[in-house]
């Protein structure tokens, strides 16, 4: 990983290069980053893109490829020292694995079911939603969320991690979650509670990638130097502390 002055972009790899690692594309040189290197599936197979010569000077990798080959790609940057953000999903069975490369390594690396700011703020609401209609057993709750027909993990990481996040206080109600798979649809996940009188929603609706592309570069920014394994929740709650205590000083 290569040295950097404040004033220069950071320089950026792209692991995959579909829909995501373009919108990033796009996006990267207005938020201070410049994209040194791109490597699409067929440059990357099993890894083999990834380099320490390839990697020389770079700063930070981001990772939208496949769940299959996210292993591979966290261990191939570890070996080049080189720390990167994952926005792939359905890969968290082998979470330990990369859990122990990223220590052995000494890299810093953030992961999240989704990078948008919005679900993460959406997680809270839900979590608050389902406090208070613990109280109310006659609603019964419920996950819906609806993706692209491109998107191979269902139901979705986002959905699965927001079934993490409720389930504490709705202790012993069973929560079910459905998939739909179809046409163009950026991503729309919903907690509901529903009754026999009526229907209570909560709601997130991506209108494009822009979003997770945001927040995808606001956590390879943060993780530039960083050693550990972090959530993109992670990196938010750091930042909303820094502004918290920035303001008090004021």
């Amino acid at each position: 990983m290569g040295q950097h002055s404040q004033d220069s972009p950071l320089r950026l790899a792209l692991l995959g290069y579909g829909k995501m690692g373009r919108v990033i594309a796009g996006l990267a040189p207005q938020r201070g980053f410049e994209v040194k290197l791109a490597l699409d599936i067929d440059e990357n197979r099993s890894g083999g893109g990834i380099t320490a010569e390839r990697f020389r000077g770079i700063d930070v990798a981001v990772d939208f490829t496949q769940p299959d080959a996210v292993v591979e790609n966290v261990e191939r940057c570890a070996a080049a020292g080189c720390n990167l953000v994952v926005g792939t999903t359905g890969w968290y069975d082998r979470l330990e694995a990369v859990r122990k490369v990223v220590a052995g390594a000494g890299i810093g690396l953030v992961y999240a079911a989704n990078f948008s700011i919005g679900v993460q703020l959406f997680y809270r609401l839900s979590r608050a939603a389902a406090e208070i209609f613990a109280h109310f057993p006659m609603y019964q709750p419920y996950i819906h969320e609806a993706h692209h027909r491109m998107k191979m993990d269902a139901p979705s990481g986002t959905a699965i991690e927001l079934k993490r996040r409720v389930e504490p206080a709705l202790k012993g109600r069973e929560i079910p979650v459905s998939s739909v798979r179809a046409g163009y649809i950026p991503g729309t996940h919903e907690l509901g509670f529903d009754s026999e009188a009526d229907t209570v929603i909560v709601r997130h609706t991506a209108r494009s990638r822009q979003g997770f592309a945001e927040g995808a570069l606001y956590a390879a920014r943060w993780v530039v130097g960083r050693k550990g394994l972090f959530t993109f929740a992670d990196v938010l709650q750091e930042s909303a502390s820094a502004t918290e205590a920035q303001s008090h000083r004021a």
